[in-house]
């Protein structure tokens, strides 16, 4: 059976623009949800639920399906294991079109390939600034509060939230300086 699946988003708010072109095509049903949020989409994590063999999702845009790349690749994921397919309009993807290159596959590795250009990315930020003698993380205690949190813990005669508000100095900060 042919699902068609359709969600609001600014171009198309109402989403009688997608339910056009799925009724076009001859989708035995159409599923729409209410609202275009990411979150919540009970619509649509109610459709992937009830997939039988055979069937095929049909989204004009893949935007319409999933918010990200990695949600794209988890819901094709699902819809594989139920043996269904999913068919997007304007990208003109197919599934059920099983010459050449698996579209999983190829999401898979863009989703790989992301992942591993933020990394790289964030890894030269790091050490370009290591160059630079910037440290990266959350900004040292001074010394010399650390030393009177050490004086003030030893001498027992200050609570531990005294010696937060006279140092600045926090209880995990002050047990790790402790442990050195």
């Amino acid at each position: 059976m042919l699902i068609g699946y359709s969600r609001p988003f600014e171009d198309d708010l109402n989403c009688e623009n997608q339910q056009k072109k799925l009724i076009e095509i001859n989708c035995g049903k159409i599923i729409s949800e209410e609202h275009s949020s990411a979150k919540k989409r009970i619509q649509l994590n109610n459709m992937i639920n009830n997939l039988n063999k055979e069937d095929k999702v049909v989204v004009t845009k893949l935007f319409v399906l999933a918010d990200s790349t990695r949600h794209l690749l988890e819901l094709l994921k699902i819809i594989d294991a139920k043996g269904a397919y999913l068919q997007s309009l304007h990208e003109a993807i197919d599934t059920s079109n099983i010459s050449g290159y698996k579209f999983y596959d190829i999401v898979n590795h863009l989703v790989e390939f992301q992942s591993d250009v933020i990394s790289e990315k964030t890894k030269k930020g790091l050490s370009k600034a290591k160059q630079k003698g910037i440290t990266a993380g959350r900004p040292r205690k001074p010394d010399e509060n650390v030393q009177r949190a050490i004086i003030m813990y030893q001498s027992k005669k200050y609570s531990l939230a005294e010696i937060k508000n006279e140092t600045g100095i926090s209880k995990s900060t002050l047990y790790r300086y402790l442990e050195h």
